[in-house]
């Protein structure tokens, strides 16, 4: 489902401030691999994502998503092929505009208009079924702001608008970092049903070490630009955050360094 294929990507070339971010990057995901990256500051994980959504474009390699060459793809391009939480809960939602209207436009993402009237009943009773899997009560707000939600509401929200069209890939950059312990757990639930009961191949960036093995059935370990740790099936299930720190130090030959990570074990 994604092909990552020697991909190199260097800010600020020929300056004082350059910086190698992704130095020949490799990863193929398969149909319905759910896969967590985890690494220190600046090893590449959210240069990765950014890579895979065409943020910008990237100095060699190739990326190909469900089979489809989209290295040369702008970003408003590939977005047919992604669903994207950020960080931010901010982002994702339209604060101004009702719940309804919000799932309405992800809803229609990349399809036709028309002159006809707003919101359907069908489309409101679509809605309000989807809703109720957040668990969260928001099926009896449909016309609430998207302003008046918490952080946790929003991004639960984001994460079920990404979906509506079952993306090829789900792109989670750091979706619960900004979010309070139990609103995080939370989320990270939501986002454990909501891939499984939809098949969904995905990728999540996080500095949780715990969260990186307890969630999904990969884990990858990212460091100065390069995957150097891939970590499946039975193995991922028995990992400790002890063994994966042994096995980072035995790869790369130095202490794992993050405080974020180390803080969050």
């Amino acid at each position: 489902m994604l092909q990552i294929e020697n991909v190199y990507k260097t800010f600020n070339p020929g300056t004082i401030n350059e910086k190698h971010a992704l130095n020949g990057v490799a990863l193929h995901l398969e149909l319905g691999d759910f896969c967590t990256i985890i690494g220190g500051n600046g090893a590449g994980k959210s240069t990765m994502l950014n890579a895979v959504a065409g943020v910008w474009p990237i100095d060699a390699g190739s990326i190909s998503i469900d089979g489809i060459n989209v290295t040369g793809m702008k970003e408003h391009q590939r977005a047919a092929f992604l669903g994207r939480v950020f960080q931010d809960p901010m982002t994702g939602t339209a604060a101004t505009m009702e719940i309804q209207e919000n799932m309405a436009l992800a809803a229609r993402r990349g399809k036709g208009r028309g002159l006809r009237w707003g919101i359907t009943k069908k489309e409101k009773d679509s809605y309000r079924e989807r809703l109720k899997i957040l668990d969260l009560g928001l099926e009896d707000r449909l016309t609430a702001k998207v302003g008046l939600l918490s952080g946790g509401q929003r991004q639960a929200l984001t994460l079920l608008m990404a979906t509506l069209q079952q993306p090829k890939l789900l792109l989670l950059d750091e979706h619960t970092a900004a979010l309070d312990p139990k609103t995080a757990s939370k989320v990270l639930e939501i986002s454990d049903r909501i891939i499984q009961e939809n098949k969904l191949t995905a990728l999540m960036v996080t500095h949780n070490m715990r969260d990186a093995i307890e969630h999904g059935n990969r884990l990858i370990m990212m460091n100065e630009g390069q995957v150097i740790l891939d970590i499946k099936g039975e193995e991922k299930k028995k990992l400790t955050i002890e063994q994966l720190l042994h096995k980072f130090e035995e790869v790369s030959g130095s202490e794992f360094v993050s405080d974020k990570a180390l803080l969050s074990k």
